[in-house]
């Protein structure tokens, strides 16, 4: 197997020519996103309409998961904001499509800034501060007026590691993205009548931090979780797979204690006529074996004509083992997490 290029040199993510300066992961953001000098199309001011750039956050809670996203689709901005109660199973999502990003506010990197969008009815406001990485919805309206709002602290200390990838798709397209896992998250959480007291023992996030250029057609499958071993130690995965030259790196990782444990390509077997059933993930070397025992499916579709999106994430319990860089086999037992199978035109 042709081993994974890892990045240990900061620099440019594009070169002079808006071809890929490097190509590979590295276990911190070193790139600078300089999307300013992509070079993919011979008029430059329709390049903007093809450039995808977002931020997702995700919690868990001892009893539920919370997702919020700010998206900027070139064409359009997107922002929506989803919520699974465990024990019921209830799921409730809404969302805005804004034409040509209007308001959408994101920032260059993902080491800074703040990424915004707020209009009469919503606002969503995620920033960097030196504690970490605050995530604050304001919803009101939200399903039918239950209303849902946000104040949470993710705890992400300088040396946390993270599983960055910069790979190509195609000839002058490409995929720059970072994946944070395991974050404690501290802060409250309103649904309704409800309020949720997030504590940093007990609940975590992460964040699927992406940039690039992609084809019309695109498919991806996703698999992520964060959570806590029986000892305390912070535990999560970041796979992925479908699309882009991945001979250089994978963005498959396990996440031990803020560490980046580096996996090989990871298969996904999965049944795509019904996404209920078991989905296995295993890599080349025999470090991983996982299986996801699912409980709940979200369904996401856009279909605006020629933009369309389809997502099929499913929520379900991970068992089975991983084993570390420096050899230790660990057990996982019923680790809260996602997969999807994602199909988009955009």
């Amino acid at each position: 197997m042709k081993p994974q290029v890892e990045i240990v040199q900061p620099g440019a993510l594009l070169d002079s020519t808006g071809a890929l300066a490097q190509v590979g992961w590295s276990r911190q953001p070193l790139l600078d996103c300089n999307l300013e000098m992509a070079r993919f199309y011979r008029l430059r001011f329709f390049q903007r309409f093809r450039m995808k750039r977002w931020d997702y956050y995700a919690v868990f809670t001892p009893r539920r998961f919370f997702s919020a996203t700010i998206a900027d689709l070139g064409y359009a901005g997107n922002v929506f904001v989803y919520i699974l109660d465990f024990a019921t199973g209830e799921l409730h999502e809404e969302g805005l499509v804004i034409p040509l990003a209007r308001g959408v506010v994101l920032p260059r990197n993902s080491t800074e800034g703040v990424s915004r969008f707020e209009n009469k009815k919503v606002r969503l406001d995620f920033s960097v501060t030196p504690e970490g990485r605050r995530v604050e919805v304001w919803w009101p309206g939200f399903n039918r007026g239950r209303g849902l709002s946000a104040e949470i602290l993710l705890h992400c200390p300088p040396e946390q590691e993270s599983m960055n990838i910069v790979i190509p798709i195609g000839r002058r397209r490409f995929y720059f993205n970072r994946k944070i896992n395991c974050l404690p998250a501290e802060g409250s959480l309103q649904y309704g009548a409800e309020t949720e007291r997030l504590m940093p023992t007990e609940s975590i996030g992460s964040l699927d931090w992406g940039r690039g250029v992609w084809e019309y057609r695109s498919f991806w499958n996703w698999a992520s979780a964060s959570g806590f071993l029986p000892d305390g130690r912070t535990v999560g995965f970041n796979l992925g797979c479908g699309f882009g030259d991945t001979s250089a790196a994978t963005e498959d990782a396990f996440i031990l204690n803020g560490r980046i444990h580096k996996l090989g390509a990871v298969r996904f077997d999965y049944d795509p006529s019904d996404y209920m059933k078991p989905w296995r993930f295993s890599d080349q070397e025999g470090r991983l074996d996982l299986e996801l025992t699912p409980f709940k499916v979200r369904v996401a579709r856009t279909n605006l004509g020629i933009i369309f999106s389809e997502v099929h994430q499913t929520f379900g319990r991970l068992n089975g083992r991983v084993t570390s860089d420096a050899g230790e086999t660990m057990n996982i037992e019923n680790l809260i997490g996602f997969t999807e199978e994602h199909h988009a035109r955009w």
